[in-house]
């Protein structure tokens, strides 16, 4: 599976070959095999293939034998050779795209308009395989699409442009086995035409779906007690399968299938909690790297397929500083850091170029909290004001490029970039807090970005925590939050004393929430809150992917907070690990979260049941971890049913007035103490 040059035609407008193959033979010879003109071509049986429109395939002009030794290819034609500039080469760095998965339809559907169409119960990124004995010369084709309409029959009008068909001819000699080689579809739907005539029973056995994405090590597993966040959980991880096909692609479906620079970056953290994403963040950052343009600016989409001049955003363009700044801290890759530097600075000094005050980014596009629910109407761009977001953004990425400073050991960047960190905040404060200390702009993603980003103090920091709260509750303990606030919105409550308020944002099913789409039967995390109205109607045709991950970036909250698996703020890759469960306060009576950590499987779970609060902890061999246990007292605190003073393992005992904190080596513990 790879990208192919497509309608757009990113990577030229013709196709070749290159190929250098070393054949290692038993007496330990080798043999060199590489691309001349003494190698020919002929036609086949791919008579088009696209990503966006899928596949055509006609059976009857497959050539048996054709890649035997013995074959006979005197009617083949020579090839041309191409005079493409040479460029170097380099080994692929990413996981390679596999079928990872085979699933089988969960029924045959009828739909009110005569459609035969098979539900593989799941929205899905791959193909389909079938596996049938047909006559020669019967024409099938596959449609794909992720959702019915609320009149249950197949829907396609959210592919925009883009067709996601498969026509198939059959060859008619034996059992035709066939699936696109050269494509891939995001669906859970497949409308069938040319087949109607079979029983149910045969098409249920005659078709698989196979599932595609670049083939990540799975090392996180969320659970807890109520099975409708287990469900987002399950959306999450599928939303990240679907999308990460050797780029981290927004959407699987539509005509669009881009690295989009702003999902990546909001992502970045839940992804690496779900799967090992190390190698596959690397290859895309190098990719950014070289996409980058000469002053600092970052494309909208990575690779850039759009070449929309010299566009960029706010929180899109922070990905080349928040990616390998995250990757650093997942993954301890010090290597990857140092090479994406330069770009890390750059992008930076763009930035500080741009406003009409240095310390300001006041001009420019921007996509802003991209779809919140405070837009204007017929707008996709939230109310939050422009400047606000693109200033905040601009804070954050010097904090972490004066971060990344320290770890290389820049000693002049270090006191540059404190320098301008320090007078970006004070501009900030001037620009969009008033002298009464409260933010100028009413909505809750500037309220969420102050907190994150730690742009406010004392008081007023205070001050900020409470409004966002008020809000919260305000408005029925719902989100207003688009694209840039939702990733950050659960983990300020929480870290500011409103953990309660964020659990039940959480456990919200009603419309907008986590849980809404989950309520209407989502197998993946929908691009739109409300991508499928109550009343089964849609929010739009033109942009309405049902398998969009940027949303579920809240699974970074759920495994840290909820479950309580965390690293020490001043370490990386989990060496010291902070163990601190936020519980629900009666609204969950259980949170599990596992993670196979660089230094191996770590695993933070609790359970509440009739007042006593059991805590399962596993810490890796060579790492330790600062465990807080709230509401728990030292005096009546237990470990595997002994006092903790007695446990070996623990190194440190701390009790103060909310909690006992302690400290302790590798090994498996299981705490329990009383709580009210």
């Amino acid at each position: 599976m790879s990208w192919e040059k497509g309608y757009r035609s990113a990577y030229g407008e013709h196709r070749a070959v290159l190929l250098e193959l070393h054949v290692q033979y038993a007496d330990g010879s080798e043999e060199v095999v590489v691309t001349d003109t003494t190698w020919k071509s002929s036609e086949g049986p791919i008579r088009y293939t696209s990503i966006y429109d899928g596949e055509i395939y006609d059976a009857r002009l497959e050539q048996a034998g054709w890649s035997k030794y013995d074959y006979d290819d005197s009617g083949w034609e020579d090839v041309s050779r191409s005079d493409l500039p040479y460029h170097p080469l380099i080994a692929q760095e990413n996981w390679p795209v596999k079928v990872t998965e085979t699933i089988h339809p969960v029924s045959v559907l009828h739909t009110p308009r005569g459609e035969t169409v098979l539900d593989m119960g799941q929205n899905m990124v791959g193909r389909i395989r079938m596996n049938m004995n047909l006559d020669a010369g019967t024409k099938i084709t596959l449609d794909h699409a992720e959702v019915l309409d609320r009149e249950g029959n197949f829907y396609t009008g959210n592919l925009r442009s883009a067709k996601q068909l498969v026509v198939y001819t059959a060859r008619g000699n034996g059992e035709d086995n066939y699936a696109p080689a050269f494509t891939f579809m995001g669906f859970r739907y497949v409308r069938i035409v040319g087949l109607e005539e079979l029983d149910d029973s045969v098409l249920l056995k005659g078709f698989t779906g196979e599932v595609m994405h670049s083939d990540m090590v799975q090392t996180g597993q969320f659970d807890c007690s109520d099975e409708r966040v287990n469900r987002l959980q399950h959306n999450i991880v599928w939303g990240q399968r679907g999308n990460f096909v050797d780029i981290p692609t927004d959407c699987p479906q539509r005509d669009e299938r881009l690295g989009w620079t702003g999902d990546a970056q909001v992502f970045i953290r839940t992804a690496a909690f779900n799967y090992q994403v190390a190698p596959f963040f690397a290859k895309w950052l190098r990719d950014l790297a070289a996409d980058q343009r000469e002053d600092g600016s970052v494309p909208f989409t990575i690779p850039n397929i759009l070449k929309w001049n010299k566009d960029t955003s706010a929180a899109w363009g922070d990905a080349a500083v928040i990616c390998p700044w995250t990757q650093y801290q997942c993954y301890g890759d010090i290597r990857l850091l140092s090479e994406q530097y330069d770009s890390m600075k750059a992008w930076v000094n763009y930035i500080r170029g741009e406003g009409e005050y240095e310390y300001l980014w006041n001009t420019g596009h921007h996509f802003g909290d991209w779809l919140a629910l405070d837009a204007k109407e017929n707008s996709y761009v939230g109310a939050t004001p422009l400047d606000l977001i693109a200033t905040s953004f601009y804070a954050y990425s010097v904090d972490l490029v004066r971060n990344a400073a320290v770890v290389l050991g820049r000693s002049e960047d270090v006191k540059e970039y404190s320098d301008l960190l320090y007078q970006v905040r004070r501009a900030y404060l001037n620009e969009f807090v008033t002298p009464a200390g409260r933010l100028a702009a009413p909505m809750q993603t500037a309220h969420v970005l102050a907190l994150m980003f730690g742009l406010v103090e004392g008081d007023t920091r205070r001050r900020t925590a409470s409004e966002l709260n008020r809000m919260v509750v305000q408005n029925g303990y719902h989100l207003t939050t688009g694209f840039v606030g939702t990733p950050y919105l659960c983990i300020v409550l929480s870290e500011n004393g409103y953990h309660e308020t964020a659990v039940k944002l959480l456990l919200q099913d009603s419309y907008p929430s986590w849980l809404y789409s989950v309520t209407q039967g989502a197998t993946t995390i929908w691009e739109h809150w409300d991508g499928i109205k109550p009343d089964g109607s849609f929010w739009s045709d033109d942009m309405n992917s049902y398998n969009h991950y940027a949303y579920g970036a809240i699974g970074d909250w759920m495994y840290r907070y909820l479950a309580g698996l965390d690293m020490e703020d001043s370490d990386i890759a989990y060496k010291k690990i902070r163990i601190h469960p936020r519980f629900a306060a009666g609204q969950l009576k259980h949170a599990s979260a596992k993670l196979d950590s660089p230094y191996g499987r770590i695993e933070s779970s609790w359970q509440e049941d009739k007042g006593l609060r059991t805590v399962r902890i596993q810490i890796p061999v060579n790492a330790e971890a600062k465990i807080i246990l709230e509401g728990a007292d030292h005096a009546h605190l237990l470990e595997s049913g002994h006092p903790v003073e007695d446990v070996k393992g623990i190194i440190e005992i701390t009790s103060t007035a909310e909690a006992v904190e302690l400290r302790a080596g590798s090994g498996e513990y299981v705490f329990s103490y009383k709580y009210s």
